[in-house]
């Protein structure tokens, strides 16, 4: 499908050539010009109609009038007989090999309704340049950023059951557009080249991000709108992010909500001190419990504190136990004494930062489909400690990001500082609603030391349920730092 207007000739010619020049030769091009005035960009185009008269497989409608790329695409989308269509903007183009990979990808899964990859940008002086390396399918990271951009393929059915592109969400229509089909279908792939190239010139947001302000605001009504269809009452507003075209989902907590905060500790209590305190005194929401799970501590200025706390205030209690050091089973046991609607088990070296970290927190762990949760750490020089786990990376599982600064980046991967789903996150801080940490089974206790907040995380989205880092939410966390800082090591 191809929508233009008015179309610079060059890059007009130069988007035909990349469809013409596929290398899978199964195709039809279908090309509404949305009552371009240009003569030029009429001139152009007709020659290449006469041009390809004969080959059956372009198809063209020209409007009368111009009604928008949304309308234009919906014009074109009328014209489709394939399976699948697949999107192109009028100055973009299609790596040679893009048509051959989607219908690879089809052949293999072919109940796929949604079909991207990655893409980089076409410079008149670089060329082809900045890729984009993205995640699979992510919900949270399209919550807050139109992550998916180009290219993308659709099963044309389902794109004409939903209506096809939303007519006054210009500027950010594909977005509205993924947005709608995931909430539709998971039948969702990644294919992870880079199989579009996104053309950067002043007029394009690719060049200039400012070039189309009311984008923005477009895509902030679409997030809205999927968000208040698939949660209803717990949607509760997006706010708008702190950089341009990002964006913060936010979603209501009942008023007599309670978090069960689990700390397992032994001695040093100058760290557990330092973690209570910031709880108690920098947290806005004071409806919380917090639970001590005290695993055979012997220094007498320990054992003082802990009787302190707990006389001082109510919702503090401190549990023995007393046995070899399991953190898998210590969690455990304090969960089985939390009275709270979510679970937050929380390392005695963390350290508050976000004063609405329980809010933002349990907001996300509500949510019917989501699973395990977790915040930004940071080591004390403000670099990043977690940022998600990726199975697999390391040899097993490791943190991504890890030792970079909390900085946002358009490139080429995705942003450290946007929140994302992941496949598990670290227990030194992971929030879960009790019930469904319960439906689960609580933590493997086979694994002693480590390797159970993974397994936990693997073990909800078996289950159906969806993890996610939520960077939203920063805590210190005064673990050492590695001497050598490599990207995701």
């Amino acid at each position: 499908m191809l929508p233009l207007f008015n179309t610079k000739p060059q890059m007009l010619t130069l988007a035909l050539e990349s469809v013409e020049n596929q290398i899978y030769p199964f195709w039809e091009l279908c090309i509404c010009d949305d009552a371009s005035s240009d003569l030029v960009t009429r001139r152009v185009l007709d020659a290449y109609l006469e041009n390809n008269s004969s080959s059956g497989r372009v198809r063209f409608l020209r409007r009368e009038t111009n009604g928008h790329i949304s309308q234009a695409s919906n014009d074109a989308l009328s014209m489709a007989s394939g399976d699948y269509v697949l999107l192109l903007d009028h100055d973009d183009e299609l790596a040679p090999h893009a048509l051959l990979r989607l219908v690879q990808a089809i052949n293999r899964e072919p109940q796929l309704d949604l079909i991207y990859s990655d893409e980089d940008m076409l410079d008149e002086i670089e060329g082809n340049c900045a890729p984009f390396f993205k995640p699979d399918w992510s919900p949270v990271l399209l919550w807050s950023q139109n992550y998916v951009g180009h290219l993308i393929c659709v099963r044309r059915s389902l794109l004409c059951e939903i209506g096809g592109l939303r007519l006054g969400m210009e500027g950010s229509q594909d977005y509205d557009l993924l947005l709608r089909i995931g909430s539709k279908t998971d039948k969702i792939a990644h294919i992870p080249e880079v199989l579009y190239h996104w053309r950067r010139h002043q007029d394009s947001v690719a060049g200039r991000p400012d070039a189309k302000p009311y984008a923005h605001d477009a895509g902030k009504r679409a997030i809205g709108d999927a968000l208040r269809a698939k949660y209803g009452e717990q949607f509760v507003r997006v706010d708008d992010g702190p950089y341009l075209f990002v964006y913060e989902a936010r979603f209501t907590i009942p008023s007599q909500c309670k978090a069960s905060i689990i700390i397992p500790t032994r001695d040093k209590v100058e760290i557990l001190s330092a973690c209570v305190d910031s709880i108690i005194n920098k947290s806005i929401w004071q409806n919380f419990e917090i639970i001590i799970i005290d695993n055979n501590s012997e220094e007498d200025a320990t054992l003082a504190y802990l009787d302190d706390i707990q006389t001082g205030d109510s919702r503090i209690q401190v549990i023995q136990a007393q046995c070899s050091f399991n953190w898998s089973r210590l969690n455990n046991m304090g969960a089985s004494f939390a009275t709270g609607d979510v679970l937050i088990f929380l390392n005695n070296d963390t350290e508050v930062i976000s004063p609405d970290w329980l809010e933002r927190l349990m907001e996300f762990a509500l949510l019917p489909d989501v699973g395990c949760i977790g915040p930004l750490l940071l080591y004390p020089d403000d670099t990043i400690q977690h940022a998600g786990v990726v199975v697999g990376m390391g040899g097993w599982a490791d943190h991504v990001f890890k030792g970079q600064p909390p900085i946002h980046r358009g490139g080429p991967f995705v942003s450290s500082v946007l929140s994302r789903n992941v496949l598990a996150v670290t227990g030194a801080c992971v929030a879960i609603e009790h019930r469904k940490y319960q439906n689960l089974g609580g933590f493997d206790e086979s694994f002693e030391i480590c390797g159970s907040d993974v397994e936990l995380g693997l073990r909800a989205y078996r289950a159906g349920l969806h993890n996610a880092y939520l960077a939203t939410v920063r805590l210190y966390h005064h673990e050492e730092k590695p001497d050598q800082r490599t990207f995701g090591k």
